[in-house]
């Protein structure tokens, strides 16, 4: 990835993912279960159904300690089969 995260931000800071994905209830837990292989910690994550509930949007905080950690949470975070959108 060629990303800039490292010229606009001072690690570690806390960034909010979202993560867009299939309306199921283990969704949440995929997320947070990867984020612990990277990560780990204790997580809140907020989720928003889309109006039709065929979507659920997870906000998390994630604590990141530089640009090679950023991409690597997109990377396995867009690997998760439910997941179509990290942001």
């Amino acid at each position: 990835m060629q990303t800039k995260f490292d010229e606009l931000l001072d690690f570690p800071t806390v960034l909010n993912f979202k993560v867009m994905g299939i309306a199921c209830d283990e969704l949440p837990d995929l997320i947070i279960a990867e984020l612990q292989k990277h990560t780990p910690g204790d997580y809140s994550p907020k989720i928003k159904p889309s109006s039709k509930g065929t979507y659920h949007s997870v906000s998390i905080a994630v604590t990141v300690t530089s640009k090679e950690h950023i991409e690597t949470i997109y990377k396995t975070l867009t690997a998760i089969e439910e997941v179509r959108y990290v942001l």
